[in-house]
């Protein structure tokens, strides 16, 4: 594996709402077409390395991302796919962590799966409550279950559209995710050299991060509101702007930028 030393830029994606639109069934999500294309450009062009970054597992995450040369991290960060196949697993700590976490949610996970139009998405390293089909007199209900969840000692939820992900390894998120793909690839992230790109409260840890590096970070859609983050309108909207901040575009304009991207 080639190591960070001689890349210029880190370009690191949420998959989700990020690089595929949210879909009223999950196992439908696709990458959408512009950021398919844009991937395959970015580690096309000299200098890039490409990462995905997802909450959901690397099983699942693997068929989704038609593209080759790119690392994918599943479950927040804590398991990696990179190129050639090998992989980086969490050690026996965090498995037990996980386990433990699994068990202390086990009853009030009961009472959630209750409620109509409720959908639980076990991932394996965290477990997500979709609520987009309960309703409004239910969600009071929910909340105040989801309130219980969060106040369990060692448990971290995390916001998104439509969605309350329970983080079962205790203190992990994307950011700790992020940082471990930089260290394995002895990839400086300082000087601007990431770009990171999300769309709920877990991917706001990764983009505070990428921030005080001075790197950049991409909001898609209305969450997570960090200071300093560009925010774009959806997937399309985003392959757009990388594309610009890449000077992918292909156009006069972008070829006049050229200097400045390298």
């Amino acid at each position: 594996m080639r190591r960070g030393a001689g890349y210029r830029r880190l370009w690191v994606f949420d998959f989700d709402g990020t690089l595929s639109p949210i879909v009223p069934v999950r196992t439908e999500a696709r990458m959408h077409p512009a950021c398919r294309s844009l991937l395959l450009d970015l580690v096309r062009a000299p200098g890039n390395m490409v990462a995905i970054l997802s909450s959901r597992s690397l099983e699942d995450l693997l068929p989704r991302v038609p593209v080759p040369r790119v690392f994918l991290g599943g479950g927040s960060g804590l398991e990696w796919r990179l190129h050639g196949g090998q992989r980086i697993l969490p050690g026996r700590d965090e498995v037990l962590s996980a386990k433990r976490g699994r068990t202390r949610i086990a009853p009030v996970l009961k009472e959630i799966s209750s409620i109509p139009g409720t959908d639980l998405e076990d991932k394996g390293w965290s477990i997500a409550v979709h609520y987009r089909k309960v309703s409004p007199e239910a969600r009071t209900t929910l909340g105040s279950l989801l309130e219980k969840v969060r106040r369990k000692k060692e448990i971290r939820m995390f916001e998104g559209p439509a969605v309350a992900e329970i983080q079962l390894v205790p203190g992990w998120e994307k950011s700790l995710g992020l940082a471990s793909l930089c260290r394995f690839l002895r990839f400086d992230p300082s000087g601007g050299r990431i770009v990171y790109a999300g769309d709920d409260e877990n991917d706001g840890t990764a983009m505070r991060w990428a921030i005080s590096r001075k790197g950049t970070a991409l909001a898609v859609g209305i969450r997570p509101r960090v200071p300093g983050a560009r925010v774009v309108s959806g997937p399309a909207a985003l392959a757009n702007a990388v594309r610009r901040i890449a000077c992918l575009s292909g156009r006069e304009e972008g070829e006049k930028r050229g200097a400045a991207c390298r």
